[in-house]
């Protein structure tokens, strides 16, 4: 439907335009003029999609790590900015998304801010770590991290590799409501007050202690480890069913609520098939991929995207998408999807 044409624009007389003069004078303005661009028939959205080869942005970020130091930055992140969005540090309208980098012996000193973030790691030899609350978590290849609202964390690579993460974040959501706030732990780096596993045991093995009551609307665990989640990836992909556009696709859990594990950002995890070639679907949650395993590719609008392992893509709101899988493949994404959902706003159809 043509957007222009939904609502009729008045014309405009000079008796109008002296209206219009006076309305401004007194800090007001007619709906009337602006009601096509505010009600839209179908979502329009700055964000365009784009891609993010893994192989060109991986020695940019390796340069950053050589010439500012962790301490420096605080966070040595390369921002993904749509290109629809530049200069806003947003990958879509709603989420932030970066790269970042923390080299041996580095540390990411503690603090917490209003944003929710999660992390997915790109790289590194496993022997780097998230601190979150009290416990830290090693970060593997293909691991899920959350930094659950207000939660102090910071980061620590005492191995010899660096070691490289996928951020996102729903800082962009925060400002909207003017909500945000942060501040730095007394010490660089947290105190360790449980060891490592202890919330994954306690909540990620499908029990709960006894008359359990979430604390706060995040998963209370903080690491999803690949390990885990590629086996069952693994057994599904013997078992099927094979959806025709999504493959086999299964979403990140809180499992103290079995809702999304965070209040704002959904995550997802997919395996397509080799030879899998899906049906066109949209949704009106923009959403970014990763891509973990294999290469394919995605048609997403009128453009499209062949990708390989660590390739970054966003595909907007309500714009048609489809993906291919030249061998197997997994694929890894977040959008705001939780958020719209709790809204009631979320839609998502095929594509004839």
């Amino acid at each position: 439907m043509d957007t222009t044409t939904f609502y009729v624009r008045p014309g405009t007389s000079a008796e109008r335009k002296d209206l219009y003069r006076r309305l401004h004078e007194k800090n007001t303005a007619p709906l009337w003029e602006v009601l096509a661009k505010l009600v839209t028939p179908e979502p329009v959205s700055a964000c365009v999609p784009a891609m993010w080869r893994y192989d060109e942005i991986r020695p940019l970020l390796m340069d950053a790590g050589r010439l500012i130091t962790a301490k420096e930055a605080e966070r040595r992140v390369l921002v993904l900015e749509n290109p629809g969005l530049r200069g806003a540090s947003q990958i879509t309208q709603s989420l932030y998304a970066g790269v970042q980098l923390v080299m041996p012996g580095e540390v990411a000193p503690s603090h917490r801010h209003a944003a929710s973030a999660m992390r997915f790691v790109l790289e590194g030899d496993g022997a780097a770590y998230t601190a979150v609350d009290g416990e830290r978590t090693t970060m593997r290849p293909g691991d899920f991290v959350l930094t659950p609202f207000w939660t102090f964390h910071d980061h620590g690579n005492p191995g010899e590799a660096p070691v490289v993460w996928l951020d996102g974040l729903d800082v962009p959501i925060v400002n909207m409501f003017s909500a945000s706030f942060a501040d730095h732990h007394d010490e660089e780096m947290q105190p360790v007050t449980r060891s490592e596993g202890d919330a994954l045991a306690r909540y990620g093995g499908g029990l709960l202690p006894l008359e359990y009551t979430p604390p706060g609307m995040s998963a209370p665990m903080f690491s999803y480890p690949y390990s885990r989640t590629r086996g069952v990836l693994d057994t599904l992909s013997r078992n099927g069913p094979v959806d025709r556009r999504h493959g086999v696709k299964m979403q990140y859990v809180n499992p103290a609520t079995g809702g999304y594990p965070m209040p704002t950002i959904s995550a997802f995890i997919q395996w397509l098939p080799s030879g899998f070639t899906g049906e066109p679907y949209r949704s009106t949650d923009a959403t970014i991929y990763w891509a973990v395993e294999g290469h394919g590719r995605s048609q997403v609008g009128s453009l499209s995207f062949a990708w390989g392992p660590r390739d970054i893509f966003v595909v907007p709101s309500w714009l048609p998408v489809s993906h291919e899988a030249r061998q197997d493949a997994v694929l890894f994404s977040f959008s705001d999807r939780a958020a719209q959902k709790a809204l009631g706003l979320w839609r998502e159809d095929g594509v004839q």
